[in-house]
């Protein structure tokens, strides 16, 4: 029983991570569905209904991933500043194996648009019922039949919620992410080149003209409250902020990392209160140019992070 479990979890957590755009969340909700799954067992009745264990479990697991985004909207209303999902960091040399989609490398370049920070920002812009629908159908490649019985409601329902979502996550203004990693990394290396230099018509030309900038911070260090648009307005945004993060007197640190799936840098400074200020940021690329930069400095969604090690000074290692 724990063994057939087990071997569901990665791509139970992968799913309720898309949904929820929280990784406390989706393991609080995989969690839920293990109780579920071996109170089933328990019950003859309950027991003859699981045909697909597979199947089974995401049904149950998408159904209480539901009830939470349901509530979690109040939350975020209430929330201070912007709001990014919990990154999850993998380190490069380690790879995105373990994130619950397909590891052949055709498949996974075809879904290069279906992971990353910028694809749950987007999601955000949802009701709760179209991203359960586009994540289970789009991404997971959940059936239809099922996503309506996830949800409730007819197949044909369920097909217009996706539909709706799809408008909305391929919107013009929607941070764009189709980027395969060899131009992942020759965008991060111009990137981090431009930083580096300070050279602000070199940053620029790194970034695409409708670019956004987000930063979430909780309200626990000073962070832009509003998302910043434009690629001069970015490109200042972004000089300042590694200015102040101690780019020029050699305080940095950072690391090459994957941020959901995706090239990013996991950066550390000190501050002068004596607190460490600790950043994830994550790219979106398109077209050779950056769509979306996210800084996560929120410390209550960086509490996995591995510590920095001596030898990870800016600029990062290539």
């Amino acid at each position: 029983m724990v063994a057939e479990f087990e071997a569901e979890r990665g791509r139970l957590l992968a799913v309720a991570q898309r949904i929820l755009g929280s990784r406390s969340e989706a393991e609080d909700a995989v969690q839920e569905t293990w109780l579920r799954y071996a109170g089933a067992l328990a019950d003859p009745a309950a027991r003859a209904e699981i045909r697909q264990l597979g199947a089974w479990l995401t049904t149950i697991c998408a159904r209480i991933c539901l009830d939470v985004l349901r509530s979690a909207r109040v939350r975020r209303e209430a929330y201070p500043g912007q709001w990014l999902p919990e990154p999850v960091v993998t380190p490069l040399d380690q790879g995105p194996r373990a994130d619950g989609f397909a590891p052949d490398p055709a498949e996974r370049a075809v879904r290069a648009d279906q992971v990353g920070t910028a694809l749950l920002v987007v999601l955000e812009r949802l009701a709760p019922e179209q991203r359960v629908a586009f994540v289970l159908h789009d991404v997971f490649a959940v059936p239809f039949s099922r996503v309506a019985e996830v949800l409730g409601t007819t197949d044909a329902a369920a097909r217009q919620l996706a539909s709706r979502a799809r408008r909305a996550v391929h919107a013009p203004d929607a941070p764009r992410h189709t980027a395969d990693a060899v131009e992942q990394r020759r965008v991060l290396v111009a990137f981090v080149t431009a930083v580096e230099s300070g050279d602000l018509g070199a940053l620029v030309r790194v970034l695409a003209p409708d670019v956004v900038a987000i930063s979430d911070s909780g309200g626990h260090f000073p962070a832009a409250r509003r998302p910043v648009r434009g690629a001069d307005a970015v490109a200042r945004f972004v000089l300042g902020v590694f200015a102040r993060a101690g780019r020029y007197d050699g305080t940095l640190c950072a690391r090459r990392v994957l941020v959901d799936g995706v090239e990013g840098l996991h950066l550390e400074s000190p501050r002068p209160d004596g607190r460490r200020l600790r950043v994830v940021a994550a790219l979106a690329v398109d077209g050779g140019r950056v769509t979306g930069i996210f800084q996560q400095l929120n410390p209550e969604k960086l509490g996995d992070l591995p510590p920095l090690a001596a030898g990870d000074g800016w600029p990062p290692h290539w």
